[in-house]
């Protein structure tokens, strides 16, 4: 079964960094599609960033320019380097594999905890 375990949330002051983590069990990822995926409070999930499984990727508009997706075959991760962060960035993240097709679409039968982000006021 795959397992996904996402880490690195925390709080941060608006224009501050954070880098979330995602280890997966299960899978290897570097045969996979990877993304991530966000919801805040009263709102839908949305997708954040995705790499094809070729390492293409794509990023919401949102957040284009100022987050980074990577996969780490070595460790079998997949990390979302987040750099000036506004406060629109808070939101629970959540990381997930499997098909392109899941990926574009965000339509998959199980996620993981998730890791909250916090902008500061």
């Amino acid at each position: 079964q795959v397992q996904l375990v996402e880490s690195g949330g925390g709080e941060v002051r608006p224009g501050g960094s954070l880098t979330l983590s995602c280890a997966v069990s299960g899978i290897i990822i570097s045969r996979t599609a990877a993304g991530w995926y966000r919801q805040a409070p009263g709102k839908q999930r949305e997708s954040v960033a995705y790499m094809r499984v070729r390492g293409s990727v794509w990023y919401a508009d949102s957040v284009k320019g100022r987050f980074i997706i990577a996969r780490d075959h070595v460790a079998n991760t997949v990390s979302l380097h987040m750099n000036n962060l506004k406060p629109e960035d808070a939101a629970v993240y959540y990381c997930n594999v499997g098909s392109e097709a899941s990926i574009v679409g965000g339509n998959f039968r199980s996620w993981g905890q998730g890791t909250e982000v916090a902008i500061s006021s």
